[in-house]
């Protein structure tokens, strides 16, 4: 009998940012993130510092049932993906963030263990799997607008959309049952060259990925470029995204 059937829920590890406070540093998720995990995904959460140094990814993993990695206001450095010497390239960065994301990635996918990303989590997944990232995303005129104007205030920002097409027998496409679905856009960066064994669940008009998927030692790997934890309980698409990430956690989602 699995620890499942006891009524205990799945433990979700939500990475950590490094933050200035004041003074010092901390280790921040925004609220929302776990929030929408919890009760839509219906999971326990635990927060995984970002402190490389003293603890690593494999003491973490195992203790984990899924992973989700959430965005942020970094960018990943493009030394990470083969381009340290970007001259588009802009912060803030978050060197540890990197690193203990990177790491967590692969000793989760080592042990069989779903992960999860939004947004920085999203380009962090293809980072991981060998593609590259564009910083242009806002500003190239063959591109819809993929982030707000900069006058826009926070919440217009989440505001932006634009629709995204589903490919037919993806992971969001069963579990959401829809084929096209109108997403915010809060991005600068995104998908340069895919990331090898990624498979692309959620295209814009444009033809930006906006969504990808992979199963590695059959966990399942998925990712979206959007905020499906903003004004979830507003959404039913975004609803239905955490109760996937719930059944990635419990074993239920899986190869077709």
């Amino acid at each position: 009998m699995s620890r499942f059937d006891k009524g205990l829920r799945p433990v979700l590890g939500v990475t950590c940012c490094t933050r200035r406070m004041g003074t010092e540093f901390a280790q921040a998720v925004i609220n929302r993130y776990v929030a929408a995990a919890m009760e839509w995904g219906d999971v326990a959460a635990l927060l995984v510092p970002a402190l490389p140094d003293l603890m690593t990814a494999r003491e973490v993993a195992p203790r984990l049932d899924g992973l989700l990695l959430t965005g942020s206001p970094s960018n990943i450095e493009p030394a990470r993906y083969g381009q340290p010497d970007a001259e588009d390239a802009e912060g803030p960065y978050d060197a540890a963030r990197d690193s203990m994301t990177s790491d967590l990635i692969a000793a989760m996918l080592d042990l069989g263990r779903p992960v999860l990303g939004v947004c920085r989590g999203f380009q962090e997944i293809n980072v991981a799997f060998g593609g590259t990232l564009r910083r242009d995303t806002s500003r190239n005129p063959d591109l819809i607008a993929h982030h707000a104007p900069a006058e826009a205030s926070f919440d217009d920002m989440f505001a932006h959309e634009h629709p995204v097409s589903l490919a037919p027998g993806g992971l969001l496409n069963r579990g959401l049952g829809r084929e096209e679905l109108r997403v915010n856009s809060v991005h600068f960066q995104g998908v340069g060259r895919l990331g090898d064994g990624l498979g692309v669940e959620a295209r814009a008009p444009d033809g930006m990925v906006e969504a990808v998927s992979a199963f590695v030692n059959r966990a399942p790997v998925l990712a979206v470029q959007w905020h499906p934890e903003w004004r979830t309980a507003e959404n039913p698409d975004s609803q239905a995204f955490f109760r996937l990430l719930g059944q990635a956690l419990r074993g239920e989602l899986t190869p077709v």
